[in-house]
């Protein structure tokens, strides 16, 4: 069990955490032909846009009601109202999601009200569906924008009193699985059988793929057909804690059963899931999943001696905090400081002493006290590695000094091996070499060690000019067979 605490500081310094809005509206950005909107100003909008545009490289669309001061005074539904009338217009989306900000909701606007009266007012809003999520900025962190997003999705779009199709799974992930993690999901699903619907589905919108024709809105993932079938399904997989209040919103609206995994990597935790799906199919474990639960098994002895007794310094929300800090301990490694953003169950049942609350100006402190020989943040702890010189291993979002984000794959027996043989190396790259400087002489410097050492040598007889050379011996006969 560890202690778990907030830092008190007066200001965040170098923040950890990321707003809540722009955690709906990355979940937003997971359903097909889908315009996410952040109800707020300019400037919200901005500086999230620039955050994934440099995380995933790809064009991001998100759109702003542009509030100002008259209107955030004054209220802001001609904002809300004009905004869904142009973007059904321009960009003929099949959902708007609207997100709202720490603006808005100071002022105190009633964004569902503002929804039903624009409804009346314009009938040809009608085709277009539309989903609003309550996400202020001075509440939680980027993992509860997600989860609140999701759950806004679940508790409007799918339709009550369908019968259930055996076979189909519903998966909703947490914000911390990649684009690639989900295509691995899916691939592990789809491998007994059965059918999978991800809600919602980043790895279809934001894996780095060239569309045949430009799109205003986004350009994949989770259609709003499946978004309204998904109370059909056989059952419900939750992956991450964040998840359980949105499987228990598609439970009650549509009665689908529902189960939790806090987290896919690990081989402990991918075993429970394969055997959940074996059961649920009725099929035996596929052989590919038994190959690569060995190469897993293998990576893992491999790599321990690498691990053992690391002292590691964490910093996530809290689901990839869980996730990640597991594997390390598993490993070997000890979680000696764990800074995370926002309250989560799992934060009390962390491998580690302590779990703070806190910023990365806190990551940097603890890790230089408790003396961490890894840092494992994203991409803003790369200053603080720096200064303490050790290494950085990029984990979460944003990383934009790298590419290939939408890719990396840390869950199943894959990716698990991947985040293994990755970390290792980093360790590996960061063992100490001995030098010949690392045992100066005593109590002589080296000069006058080396005259000393000549005084005692015995005088040596000079050598002829000519040493005739040495017989050369003859060749093995097997060598002389083999040549």
């Amino acid at each position: 069990m560890a202690h778990v605490s907030e830092s008190r500081k007066a200001c965040a310094v170098n923040p950890l955490k990321m707003s809540s809005p722009l955690g709906a509206s990355y979940a937003f950005m997971g359903l097909q032909s889908c315009m996410p909107v952040m109800h707020g100003s300019q400037g919200c909008t901005s500086f999230g846009l620039v955050l994934l545009v440099r995380h995933f490289k790809e064009a991001i669309p998100l759109q702003t009601t542009a509030m100002n001061e008259v209107t955030t005074i004054l209220g802001g539904y001609d904002n809300l109202e004009k905004a869904l009338l142009n973007i059904r217009q321009r960009a003929k989306p099949q959902v708007i999601a609207i997100c709202s900000t720490g603006l808005t909701e100071t002022k105190g606007d009633d964004v569902d009200a503002y929804l039903t009266l624009a409804r009346k007012k314009h009938p040809e809003l009608a085709d277009t569906a539309i989903v609003y999520a309550s996400t202020p900025d001075y509440v939680g962190a980027f993992q509860d924008g997600w989860a609140t997003a999701v759950t806004a999705l679940m508790n409007t779009l799918p339709e009550p009193g369908q019968p259930t199709v055996k076979g189909r799974v519903a998966v909703l992930p947490g914000w911390h699985l990649t684009p690639g993690d989900l295509e691995e999901v899916r691939e592990i699903v789809e491998s007994f059988g059965l059918e999978c619907w991800i809600a919602p589905d980043v790895s279809g919108s934001l894996d780095g793929h060239i569309p045949d024709d430009w799109l205003g809105t986004t350009l994949g993932g989770t259609s709003l057909a499946v978004l309204k079938q998904l109370g059909s399904a056989e059952l419900c997989v939750a992956i991450g804690e964040q998840m359980r209040p949105a499987a228990q919103a598609l439970r009650t609206r549509c009665g689908v059963p529902f189960e939790l995994f806090d987290r896919l990597s690990g081989l402990k935790a991918t075993d429970a899931f394969i055997m959940r799906l074996a059961a649920l199919s009725g099929r035996p474990v596929p052989p590919k999943w038994r190959r690569q639960r060995s190469q897993l098994v293998d990576a893992m002895l491999d790599g321990h001696f690498y691990f053992g007794n690391k002292r590691v310094a964490l910093g996530a929300e809290p689901d990839l905090l869980w996730s990640a800090g597991n594997v390390l301990v598993e490993m070997g490694a000890e979680l000696a400081v764990c800074i995370t953003t926002t309250q989560s169950p799992l934060l009390a049942q962390m491998p580690a002493n302590e779990v703070v609350i806190g910023d990365l100006e806190d990551f940097e402190q603890a890790a230089k006290a408790a003396d961490c020989d890894l840092l494992m943040t994203h991409a803003h702890g790369r200053q603080a590695a720096e200064r303490l010189g050790k290494p950085l291993f990029r984990i979460g979002l944003p990383i934009f000094d790298r590419i290939g984000n939408s890719h990396r794959c840390y869950v199943g027996y894959r990716g698990t091996r991947n985040f293994v043989y990755e970390v290792g190396n980093v360790f590996m790259e960061h063992l100490p070499h001995h030098g010949p400087n690392d045992w100066p002489l005593p109590a002589l410097s080296l000069a006058a060690a080396q005259g000393q050492v000549m005084e005692k040598l015995p005088a040596v007889a000079h050598l002829p000019a000519h040493i005739p050379r040495a017989k050369p011996a003859d060749p093995h006969p097997l060598a002389e067979a083999s040549a």
